[in-house]
């Protein structure tokens, strides 16, 4: 994959302008995914449900042979902006841990709520792997 960064625009923190996938491959869609675990309980802060969600993205990703280095997109929808400023260093870490030094391009918008009134957050990836 290919950074698009032009050199006159300052580099931006945590996610990258855009990329560009050529070639052959597959592309991975996933749904949203929430903070709930396995149960279907949901921790009562930010940090940690973006922790369980991106951990959720990361396991339906390797279902597909896919890991975080082959994100180009992601979509976050957070029901708090000031939750989730608060949790800027738990969210990072659980960032690190999951996806590592890989920042693809990401929109976030805050939402009024998600279906499941207790997730504060739900992300959504596209993903590409280019054939070995």
């Amino acid at each position: 994959m290919q950074i698009l960064q032009p050199a006159e625009w300052k580099k931006p923190r945590g996610f990258s302008h855009g990329v560009v996938a050529e070639g052959p491959g597959r592309w991975v869609v996933l749904a949203g995914q929430t903070g709930g675990d396995e149960s279907g309980n949901y921790a009562p802060d930010m940090a940690a449900q973006v922790a369980t969600a991106l951990k959720r993205i990361i396991k339906l990703l390797g279902e597909a042979g896919a890991g975080p280095e082959h994100i180009v997109r992601l979509t976050w929808y957070l029901t708090s902006r000031s939750e989730y400023e608060a949790a800027g260093a738990g969210i990072g870490a659980a960032w690190k841990e999951t996806l590592g030094r890989n920042f693809p391009p990401s929109t976030l918008l805050y939402i009024g709520g998600l279906v499941d009134e207790r997730a504060k957050v739900e992300i959504e990836v596209t993903a590409f792997v280019p054939n070995a």
